[in-house]
């Protein structure tokens, strides 16, 4: 694929931005075996399950711009949605009834959450979520899972995925000692694990928070009854269990993760797909905990632009479609459909090839051994999926640009495409 215009345009960006990109996994360093990556190609525009480059090249899209375009890009009533917004102004720095009405839509679909605070981002979101669970039990220390990315909040960035584990810095520079150490590590799907940190730490444990399907170092799905014992331990020892359902929320189903499993925690974390494209994170639950956030608690949280009417009214407008006309069936068939497609390809061409999948979203790992862990992600070789990535990018595909993300459907693609 011819990348002229993109590669002028990567060299300017190199003067001006860190990397050249404004998010490191833009660079495709682990699809190129150099830092800096290949040259990435500029999208010029988007629509339905197509991107199209500065070039003017057309390529189907399994990035979906990480997970939010469901519905396929620039759809229509979201646009619509948007524009309207737009009119009526940008940012007011008070209420307004977009953001009442996407918290009533969100409420109203997930009954578990009572209270919700909407701000800017995922990692904001998260970052709010581990001082707020603090400040309810008085506690200190949090439990992630290894390979799980909630963001780059310091707390968060120890043995995470998705950039930090694609650029081999799964523990981030600049983090403080005094910060790490209140971070507690377990292996995901290892129940013993979990529960062995529990009893070393009985009283000192805030939270836990995971991704119910870990999906920013590949997809990783649960094992059976797994999340459940998470839910019985948090229970048993005071903690509030965070589920971060930035990626599934509404995504694999009109109820998430959460919903399909009906294990539910004491907060949620959602973005991507209730923001319709742009810049949206929310925290969610128990209403009991929600009421330590300012104004009625203790626990500061706010943002100039939490609640921005414009990611309100497109992530309302995105929820009213999935509601009128939910397409889950539709990529659940789809992304079935894909599954076999290339297992059988896979067993042709005598490659082992692992292919978790969950409703819309899947994962490629070039390994004969099924992967349930962090440490199952490091053993599979990440050169198979590069060869992969660049094939297909020639070929008008577009997979994510390395093989510890995970890819999306969208309700635009087709059988035939």
């Amino acid at each position: 694929m011819s990348t002229q215009i993109s590669q002028n345009y990567y060299k300017r960006a190199q003067n001006v931005m860190v990397g050249g990109v404004n998010s490191p996994v833009r660079s495709f360093g682990k699809v190129s075996g150099t830092p800096l990556g290949a040259t990435p190609f500029f999208t010029r525009s988007a629509e339905g399950p197509y991107l199209y480059t500065e070039e003017g090249q057309r390529l189907i899209d399994f990035v979906g711009g990480w997970g939010p375009a469901i519905l396929g890009h620039a759809h229509p009533q979201v646009q619509q949605a948007i524009q309207e917004a737009l009119a009526r102004g940008i940012c007011f720095g008070t209420p307004c009834v977009y953001e009442l009405l996407l918290a009533e839509a969100i409420i109203e679909a997930l009954p578990w959450l009572e209270r919700i605070r909407m701000c800017s981002s995922g990692t904001e979101a998260c970052m709010t979520a581990l001082r707020l669970a603090r400040g309810y039990t008085g506690r200190d220390k949090i439990v992630k899972f290894s390979g799980c990315y909630h963001g780059h909040s310091d707390s968060l960035l120890i043995q995470a995925g998705s950039g930090a584990l694609t650029h081999g810095h799964p523990d981030s520079a600049g983090i403080p000692l005094d910060t790490a150490k209140n971070t507690l590590v377990a292996p995901f799907n290892d129940p013993q694990a979990l529960q062995s940190l529990f009893e070393h730490y009985p009283d000192s444990i805030a939270g836990v928070i995971l991704e119910p399907y870990p999906a920013n170092c590949g997809l990783i799905l649960p094992l059976p009854d797994y999340l459940q014992h998470v839910r019985d331990l948090c229970t048993h020892y005071g903690s509030v269990l965070i589920m971060d359902e930035v990626m599934t929320g509404f995504r694999i189903g009109p109820q998430g993760a959460q919903g399909r499993e009906q294990v539910f925690g004491d907060l949620t974390i959602l973005a991507k797909i209730i923001g319709g494209g742009l810049p949206v994170g929310a925290l969610a639950g128990k209403a009991n905990i929600m009421k330590c956030l300012s104004p009625e608690g203790p626990v500061y949280h706010a943002g100039t632009l939490s609640g921005n009417p414009l990611s309100m009214a497109a992530g309302l407008a995105t929820l009213q479609v999935l509601r009128k006309n939910p397409p889950y069936a539709y990529l659940e068939a789809l992304g079935l459909q894909l599954q076999q497609g290339l297992q059988a390809l896979a067993h042709e061409a005598q490659i082992a090839l692992q292919i978790p999948r969950i409703g819309s979203m899947f994962s490629l790992f070039f390994t004969p051994h099924p992967v349930h862990s962090y440490e199952d992600v490091l053993k599979a070789p990440s050169a198979p999926y590069a060869q992969l990535f660049h094939h297909c990018l020639q070929n008008g595909i577009f997979l994510p640009p390395s093989p510890y993300e995970t890819a999306f459907l969208n309700q635009a693609q087709t059988e035939a495409i």
